[in-house]
């Protein structure tokens, strides 16, 4: 009964809707009346024949393909196999990582037996050590044995002359380069450490399970607060994406510092950001309790009914407090003992006189270390020496620890740009040493080596390789590009990330970190280059791990380019008539030529400029031939093929047109094989688009769509006016070349025509008019009828509109929309797309762009008025050691205060920071029909009547104009805005578990400090007392 009911309801409300609509239309003595729906079925018709029989007439589609097929002589159609092509380039990436692999092994091998073999020096002759810090004859012993290493890195160099750097990390800081380069300090402070590298990080441990544990009892205040949340922030940045981590703050009781994460989560840069932004935001209140802390950071290490992934490897618990007398023995009775699975660290932070026994004896209780923090001089080192702890088990397991590990993808400090690392932890074999990981060998890998491997061109403009980490992040893309360069962090995109994320793709990603091997077919949303459009397509994405790393490769395919044209012109005379037509002197004859800056030849330079790159290939080619041993004799046998078939397309139909009987600006066509030609040459002058076909939004999106797309030049409201008698506006029209040659479907080329927006607009006037209309008595206008409005006559009271795919306007019949074309629709007119998309005309995707930059925001904690004053108390200035932790502090301060414009600590431009950018895109829905549409605004109405122009990617959109402004809609935005988140049977020695020792300076050194800081302040008053 309720189904009936429902049912009638609908039924209730199509007839009112219908009944008002032909009340509306009904027509009254002398009235203009919204048009009918059959008079709108045919002005589109009309429009979409006009632009079919035009189009094929000037741009000579047909005859292109008629060309390919007389040339078929010329060249032969080969098959890409996916799963041929990604096992062979996962055979040659794997190669290419294994010969990495060899120098990195002999590295360390060589490392360990010169460090056994080393004799101590306590002093050197040629250093004053007085003047030097305590740890300089540990650095100055490093520095001398490892000076034998460069003979190792020599013979490395000269056994694969492809390795790039070869680094040694010590433990201690020290770092040595193979080979040496000048060293690009920063500005001002230069904070490189080799221990805070994503390399050395991933190398120096095996992935780890972390809680934090923050005090934040009434007595952590002040400055001790500060140190506290510096320290966890700097503890933060010691852990891998291969690590899981935790944070929480405890009094009396535990709590999350970030709500939403209830369980361990990844240490990715994104996860990270989160909890350094939640533990800046931290306050101190009511009393200490070690139990409840601990017993939070046990659960949420020892759940093993979470279904969280996490690292199952190394287990800590690190604990940051001022100071306190409980042991909570009992807590650890309970969770860790007699196994003791959880290693746990303290910390002890600030200048206090608290016992500091209870806080060692957690430590050395259960296999960690006690640290002490009373400056922030000594964050930076406390928060990352528990790595040494964590080497010991590396060492007790000997060779079997020894294991490359790859490295995440990340911007290479020394100028190699993105790059991955094979590292290896190098062990200390002296006997009586306790179980130490003397450093890090590492050997680097840039990305564009491997990308060698993989075939580009072959694939065609859509189809593409990519490889991911056991992470699920990308190694290889073509969406994997950082606009920031951040030497502190790894390029962390995820394979779902760098893709629109649909269930397949999820699938795709779990079975790759699984190792697994497979192919699958899926239709999938694509977005745009220029990330104005979506397009639905069918894509093949096989993949397969490779072999001897973590790695996994895969392959997208579009079904189009399961086949390629591989050039055969083995006739010189030939080729030099091809080539001719590249030369400069034909372009006012045959039109302007732009040329793919691919990598032809070995000796060919390359150039942003066209131009000058068109002539630096003219000169190699004089010098050189195309079946050079040199030269990518593919690549340039398709190029000069495709030359030569424009060539003929410009004799045979384009020389023979006048485009401006069609309204036409340009004509042009661009091929698989790299060049673009546009005709006549004057056009080249006002031609915008990337001369590298397969990086064109237009070239791309003809492909994977079929008939004509239309784009016109991207606008917003904030750009300058135009002005229709001085400017120009080419509206891009461009098509796909489909053929089938032998039984192979290919798409070799695409070809179009610039539409000049003032003469067609003008045209589509007329087809949507009904003064030119042979039906009749269409627009016969009586005493006793009315007559239809049309796009013409009417336009002050009928809005006649094209908008493309993506919801951008590409004509209008407004003389006041000149400005307007290019522009999203619902910036000319927000209730109208309102009403297309609510009514299923378009479908929206929300996109996330996640290495986007934007500019840095003020510091809310440094403004120009204090946000709250630290008020010392007695004891502070009782203990003297305060006083040098207050100075360093304030000093400090305003260092960074004057040069905060200039400070490059680890070669970050201070003015971007990295940020999340979110977009919404639009995109056609499965409607074909036409549709009428009641758009009801309470106060008034309106009819609009929408229909697709077939064999286009145009919605043809008429409407009344709106009488009334009273609609309440949210008004639908295309444009990118910044997304803000909220949210072993060997015996371990655990006898070296921390002790209390910290900076303790003299007190000499201490009154002096304090006579310094206080002179400005008293200096006045001792001046007016001796006057």
């Amino acid at each position: 009964m309720a189904i009936c009911a429902q049912s009638y309801g609908v039924f209730c409300l199509l007839t009112i809707q219908t009944v008002l609509i032909i009340c509306v239309s009904t027509p009254t003595a002398g009235t203009h009346l919204f048009p009918q729906h059959y008079t709108m079925i045919h002005w589109a018709g009309r429009i979409e024949k006009e632009l079919e029989k035009v189009l094929q007439h000037v741009t000579g589609a047909q005859q292109m393909r008629s060309i390919y097929n007389e040339k078929k002589s010329q060249f032969e159609i080969k098959r890409n196999n996916p799963r041929d092509l990604v096992e062979r380039v996962a055979r040659d990436i794997s190669k290419l990582l294994n010969s990495k692999r060899k120098a990195l092994e002999k590295l360390a091998r060589e490392a360990e037996q010169l460090q056994k073999e080393h004799v101590w020096q306590d002093v050197f002759s040629h250093v004053l050590c007085s003047l030097c810090f305590p740890s300089a004859p540990v650095i100055l012993n490093e520095l001398n044995w490892t000076q034998a290493l460069e003979r190792v890195f020599i013979e490395n160099r000269r056994e694969d002359s492809s390795l790039r750097w070869q680094v040694f990390g010590s433990a201690t800081g020290m770092t040595r380069y193979y080979p040496a380069t000048p060293w690009r300090a920063p500005n001002k402070i230069d904070l490189y450490d080799v221990r805070r590298r994503p390399w050395y990080i991933q190398g120096a441990s095996s992935p780890k399970d972390m809680v934090i544990i923050v005090d934040v009892s009434g007595s952590v205040s002040g400055l001790t607060l500060k140190l506290m949340k510096t320290s966890v922030v700097e503890m933060l940045d010691t852990l891998s994406d291969d690590d899981y981590v935790n944070v929480a703050s405890f009094n009396e009781k535990a709590v999350f510092v970030v709500d939403c994460f209830r369980t361990l989560v990844q240490a990715n840069v994104r996860n990270k950001k989160i909890f350094k932004e939640a533990v800046m935001r931290m306050q101190a209140k009511g009393t200490t309790d070690y139990k409840s802390g601990f017993t939070f950071a046990f659960e949420q290490l020892l759940n093993v009914s979470s279904n969280a992934p996490r690292a199952n490897c190394n287990k800590m618990i690190m604990m940051f407090t001022d100071g306190g007398e409980d042991r909570a023995q009992e807590i650890f009775e309970k969770y860790n003992w007699p196994n003791k699975t959880v290693r746990v660290f303290t910390f002890s932070v600030g200048q206090h006189n608290y016992d500091v026994t209870p806080l060692q004896w957690i430590a050395c209780a259960n296999k960690g270390y006690y640290f002490e923090i009373p400056s922030i001089g000594a964050i930076r080192i406390n928060t990352q020496e528990y790595l040494d702890v964590l080497g010991r088990p590396m060492v007790l397991a000997g060779t079997k620890a020894k294991q490359v590990q790859w490295t995440n993808v990340y911007q290479d400090a020394l100028g190699l740009g993105l790059v991955i690392t094979g590292t290896m932890p190098v062990f200390n074999l002296t006997a009586d040493t306790n179980q130490l990981i003397l450093g890090v060998m590492g050997v680097d890998i840039a990305i564009n080596e491997i990308k060698k491997k993989t075939p580009t061109y072959r694939l065609g403009a859509n189809g593409y390789t990519f490889a991911i980490d056991p992470n699920g992040y990308v190694l290889l893309h073509p969406n994997l590009r950082p606009k920031i360069i951040n030497f502190r962090e790894p390029v962390t995109l995820d394979f779902l990330d760098a893709e629109l994320q649909d269930s397949n793709k999820e699938e795709i990603r779990r079975q790759m970190i699984d190792g697994k091997s497979g192919q699958r077919k899926i239709k999938t949303l694509i977005k745009s280059v220029d990330e104005r459009y979506i397009d639905e397509a069918v894509r093949t994405y096989t993949w397969t791990p490779v072999e001897g790393t973590d790695y996994s490769l895969g392959l997208v395919l579009p079904t189009y380019s399961e086949n390629h044209i591989k050039a055969n012109l083995s006739d010189q005379i030939l080729q030099v008539q091809y080539f001719e037509s590249l030369l400069p002197n034909t372009f006012e004859s045959e039109g302007h030529v732009f040329i793919a800056p691919r990598e032809y030849c070995n000796d060919l330079e390359l150039s942003n400029n066209n131009t000058e790159f068109l002539l630096n290939f003219i000169a190699l080619m004089e010098k050189v031939t195309p079946d050079s041993k040199q030269c990518d004799n593919l690549l340039l046998h398709n190029l000069i093929l495709d030359t030569g078939i424009i060539r003929q397309l410009v004799e045979k139909v384009w020389k023979n047109k006048d485009l401006n009987t069609y309204g036409f600006l340009a004509v042009f066509a661009a091929t698989d094989g790299g060049i673009t030609r546009v005709f006549p040459n004057k056009a080249a002058e006002t031609w915008e688009e990337d001369p590298e076909p397969f990086n064109a939004t237009y070239y791309r999106r003809s492909l994977d769509n079929k008939g004509y797309i239309f784009r016109a030049p991207y606008r917003t409201a904030r750009d300058e006016q135009l002005n229709p008698e001085n400017d120009t506006v080419g509206i891009l029209v461009s098509t796909a070349l489909e053929m089938t040659i032998g039984g192979k479907t290919i798409k070799p080329a695409v070809v179009g025509v610039k539409l000049d927006l003032e003469a067609w607009t003008d045209k589509f006037k007329i087809l949507a008019s009904n003064h030119t209309d042979s039906r009749q008595g269409s627009n016969t206008c009586g005493p006793n009828r009315g007559c239809e409005m049309d796009c013409e006559a009417n336009s002050d009271d009928l809005l006649c509109y094209l908008v493309d795919d993506g919801g951008f306007l590409i004509m209008s019949n407004q003389k006041d929309d000149w400005n307007k074309v290019g522009m999203f629709f619902s910036d000319v007119d927000p209730y109208l797309m309102y009403a297309l998309y609510n009514n299923s005309f378009y479908n929206s995707k929300q996109s996330f762009d996640y290495q986007s930059v934007c500019e840095r925001m003020p510091n809310s904690e440094a403004g120009a008025a204090p946000r709250g004053v630290f008020v010392p108390t007695i004891a502070d200035f009782a203990n003297l050691a305060w006083w040098t932790s207050a100075a360093i502090i304030i000093s400090l301060f305003f260092f960074l205060f004057f040069y905060a414009d200039e400070v490059d600590a680890e070669g970050i431009d201070s003015k971007e920071r990295s940020c999340v950018m979110i977009q919404t895109q639009y995109f056609f829905s499965n409607l074909s029909s036409s549709y009428y549409i009641l758009q009801d605004c309470g106060n008034c109405s309106r009819l609009i009547h929408a229909k697709r122009i077939n064999n286009t990617n145009l919605l043809f959109v008429v409407a009344e104009k709106m009488p009334c402004n009273t609609c309440e809609i949210e008004k639908l935005s295309q444009e990118e805005k910044e997304c803000i988140l909220f949210f072993s049977l060997h015996i371990e020695n655990t006898s070296d578990c921390g002790r209390g020792h910290s900076f303790r300076p003299s007190l000499y050194t201490l009154l002096l400090i304090q006579l310094l800081l206080l002179y400005p302040a008293v200096s006045p008053h001792l001046l007016s007392l001796l006057h």
